[in-house]
């Protein structure tokens, strides 16, 4: 309970008391000081409770907006991960098939040839 709300709701129980004590002295200048305490009152303290929510969406909101920011830490970390493995692996990969072109001249060329004839092929204007 936050100060709005605790002040709102004495003022409200003193406009009662003070409407009662109208309506039995029989004062109707006190019952209408009375009412227009009960409504202050009950406004001052709505407004209490709403500020009391707002606070703790705010709050909430930044929890959320920490909790998104690790997470997006976490995937961003993961991705600098996943990229430095790719790039590793396609460095591995890269000197296997060095490697292969430089052992197995022959079938490579045979291979780049008919690769290059199959595109031709394919590149033709009519089939």
């Amino acid at each position: 309970m936050n100060r709005d709300q605790f002040r709102g709701a004495s003022r409200h129980l003193k406009g009662r008391a003070q409407t009662a004590i109208g309506g039995i002295t029989g004062d109707p200048a006190r019952q209408v000081r009375g009412a227009v305490n009960q409504v202050t009152g009950g406004a001052q303290y709505a407004y209490g409770t709403a500020r009391d929510r707002a606070e703790d969406l705010a709050r909430d909101g930044r929890h959320l907006a920490h909790a998104a920011r690790e997470r997006a830490d976490d995937v961003i970390e993961d991705g600098r991960h996943l990229a430095e493995e790719a790039r590793r692996r396609g460095q591995v990969y890269g000197r296997r098939a060095l490697r292969y072109a430089d052992t197995n001249r022959t079938s490579t060329l045979l291979g780049l040839v008919a690769a290059a004839f199959a595109l031709g092929w394919l590149a033709r204007p009519s089939r």
